[in-house]
Formats: C-alpha cells, structure tokens, sequence
C-alpha cells in the first residue's frame, strides 16, 4: 500500500488518509474520493491531500477484517459488518467463551497491522454480548499477511451455552449459624444460577456431620444434575466433614484447594456422574469468587479438571471481601499514625478466626 501526500488532481480513487475539509465538502478519514470531490477540493484551494493507494495483492481493511472474522467466529458467535476497518463479534447464547489463547496470540503475531481483542478465557456472557474484536489497522492488508493470519486462526471462538441444570442444595448447620445466613447464601446462590436458566431443584438442611451430610447428598442425587453443599464450617482438609460425606455417599473428591482468593477452600467431587461442589465460605457473597468460575464451568458442560482448576492462579487474584471471617488485609497503612501499627499481643494469645476461603 502506497502512502504521502499527492496532488488533487491525481487522487481520483485515492482513500483519503485525514479528513480534508473545505467551505463546500468535507471528506472523513477512509473516504475514496470521487470526480466531484476533485472539483470541490479544487474550488476550495487544496492542492495536496494525504491519501492511502492500494497495489497488487492488497486487501482492503473491510474485506480483510470481514475475511478473518468469517475464520475466527465459531458455534454461538455472530458478527458484525465490517465498518472503517473492524469487525465486532458478539455471543448468540448466553454461555462461557471459549478461545484458543495460542492461536489468538498467533493471529496477533503475524503482522502489525492485524490484530485480534477478546474478552478473557471462559468469562460468562450473556445473549449479544461484544466478545471480540477484530481491527485492520491500516487501510489495507498485505494477502499474504491476511492468509498467514487466518491459518494461525487455529480452533474457532465458541461460546459454551449455558444448560438448564437441576441443582440441588445441602446446607449444614452448626449453632450459632443463623438461619438468615443460609437465606442470604440461597439468594445468591439462585441469582447465579438464573444467569444460565439453572434453577434450584431442592433444599436440605442438615446437621455438620458426615452421617447426616451423607444420606442428604445420596437423597438428592438421583432428582439433581450438580450438587452443593455450603457447610457451618469451611472444609479445611480431605478428611473433613464435606470430603468425608461425598467418599461415604458412594462418591469421590477429585480436588481441594484453588489458586483463586478469595474462593481457595473450595472443593470439588463427584457422585456418580453428578458433580458435587464444596462451597468456599466466601460462596455465601454475591461478589465473585472462585466458586463463580468452577459453577459456571459445569453449567456449561465445560468442568474443570484437577489441572485447569491448578492454572486458575494467574489472575485469580480477585477483589476482596469485606465479610470474610479473615480478610487477606486487615488495616491499610494510612491507618497507622507515622506508618507505625499499634502493639500487639503475643501470638499465643490471639483469637486467629478460621479462613473460610
């Protein structure tokens, strides 16, 4: 593609680089200019314009980025027409978007002038939701550059659509645990579930013991698709309470333990073919969390493995909060005069409250 300044008189065809503007016409950024617009420039007294020409084998920015969203847009993924360049994609389904990291860096690594913008890995969304972009930076591509793009391409962008599961619920309780408090952990819990039109199938409330926790979960399985438990107390080894109901139940723990905070005691298993999850005590807040990102990946039949839940670590560093029985940061700097904290006692004689995840 050919680039500069050049006479009016020779840019019949030319696309006009920067907007030119004259008492009697104005041109806008991407405009190919005309006979009349010739004229017009003329009376008005450009004698020079900045314009960008196409040579052989060049792809105009529309076409390009309509070319490659065409290879890039997968199940449950429509796109928009290309417009100065850039082709929008939007999710058809509400669901979890599903990208091939690799290959979209791939896209992004063939030439400057291609470039490829999605939302993050697996990020819920819902129905015409923008999820990619695609932007043609100059006005027009090299095909060779446009080709080696599409073949890095590698898997399509798909949205996992959201299935409507039967949920079945196990609360257990301890005294002291506030039946208000299971109320408000429903509430949150149905206002994620009505994001992916999953409802809550059933409700039990139990005492934090392995024999009562175990025939609840064997009771619910057989008219439930995913079960969750949110205990009195936050699981706090594979021997626990929780673990030790889902191995008595007939079932089995896959994993402990995530690398997202808050949401780290987290547990998720198995019973039968029906997933089981050991909320984080952090689950009982709206706010997102780990639970957030392991419940979305089963309703849409996307689970996590051992080994997915393991690289969750980078970015899983989440806001935090502020009901947590032990926040990661108690007081802030600002609120020590002279950044000096106030004394404290010996270790030994600290109430340390128990992390519930």
């Amino acid at each position: 593609m050919k680039f500069g300044p050049i006479p009016v008189a020779d840019a019949l065809g030319a696309i006009v680089a920067h907007r030119a503007r004259t008492d009697e016409i104005v041109l806008k950024k991407g405009h190919t200019i005309q006979f009349s617009d010739i004229g017009a420039l003329t009376r008005g007294g450009v004698r020079e314009i900045v314009v960008a020409r196409l040579e052989p084998g060049d792809i105009g920015e529309d076409e390009a980025a309509r070319l490659l969203a065409m290879r890039l847009a997968g199940d449950n993924i429509r796109q928009d027409r290309p417009f100065t360049g850039r082709v929008n994609l939007h999710a058809v389904r509400a669901g979890l978007l599903l990208i091939d990291e690799e290959a979209a860096a791939a896209v992004n690594g063939v030439d400057e002038a291609i470039t490829f913008a999605t939302l993050a890995p697996y990020r819920a969304v819902a129905a015409g939701d923008m999820v990619a972009t695609i932007k043609i930076i100059p006005f027009a591509v090299g095909g060779e550059a446009l080709r080696r793009a599409m073949d890095a391409a590698g898997a399509r962008l798909t949205i996992a659509p959201f299935r409507p599961l039967r949920v079945g619920v196990v609360s257990t309780t301890l005294p002291g645990l506030k039946a208000a408090v299971i109320a408000k952990t429903l509430e949150a819990l149905r206002a994620r579930l009505d994001i992916a039109g999953a409802t809550m199938a059933a409700e039990l409330r139990v005492p934090h013991e392995p024999g009562a926790l175990s025939e609840a979960l064997a009771k619910l399985a057989p008219r439930c698709d995913l079960l969750i438990v949110f205990g009195a107390s936050a699981i706090t080894d594979r021997r626990d309470v929780i673990p030790a109901a889902i191995e008595a139940a007939g079932g089995r723990v896959d994993h402990f333990g995530m690398p997202v905070d808050p949401g780290n005691l987290l547990l998720l298993g198995a019973l039968g073919e029906k997933p089981v999850i050991g909320a984080p005590g952090c689950a009982r807040s709206p706010k997102e969390n780990g639970f957030d990102w392991v419940l979305q990946r089963i309703l849409a039949d996307t689970p996590p493995t051992r080994a997915d839940i393991q690289r969750m670590g980078v970015g899983g560093l989440l806001m935090e909060i502020a009901s947590r029985p032990q926040p990661r940061v108690t007081a802030t700097p600002a609120e020590f005069p002279d950044d000096k904290p106030p004394a404290r006692a010996p270790f030994a004689k600290q109430a340390i409250p128990a992390d519930h995840g």
